[in-house]
């Protein structure tokens, strides 16, 4: 370089995107959104401001919810918490079994509530569940990360 000064240029998001911190929600929290439980509104106050991460599979497991929901009595339950939750902002991801099987194996959790705690681990972000074994878990795990 002959004495030419360069500049550092850097592009950024607009001011919203950074304004959004990531949260993986778990089904628990979803589930009292969509189908309007009575944790809904601190479900509500956590999310607030986010932006909402997950693993792929919480469209089966919120798909569950509503099946169980049309099962026990009003079949438009089920339906209109599906219709909430398709209109939701939650960016969905794969996980890596193994990695997810070693959390589920070190915590003692399903592979479900696994993926979860990946999914936050990977994205070093929050976890947001009413599930106390999860989020005990998630609380050793996440605290121990570099």
């Amino acid at each position: 370089m002959s004495g030419t000064v360069r500049s550092l240029f850097v592009a950024e998001p607009p001011a919203q995107y950074l304004l959004q911190p990531p949260l993986v929600v778990d089904c628990s929290t979803l589930a009292g959104l969509v189908f309007s439980e009575h944790w809904r509104d601190q479900a509500l106050q956590r999310i607030d401001g986010r932006s909402l991460n997950a693993p792929c599979l919480l469209d089966i497991e919120i798909a569950s919810v509503a099946l169980k929901k049309n099962r026990g009595g009003d079949p438009n339950l089920g339906v209109v918490g599906m219709q909430n939750y398709a209109t939701m902002d939650i960016k969905l991801h794969a996980v890596k079994p193994q990695e997810v099987l070693a959390l589920a194996i070190r915590y003692q959790l399903s592979a479900y509530d696994a993926s979860y705690l990946w999914l936050a681990a990977e994205l070093k972000c929050p976890l947001a569940t009413f599930d106390e074994k999860l989020a005990t878990a998630a609380q050793a795990h996440l605290s121990s990360l570099p």
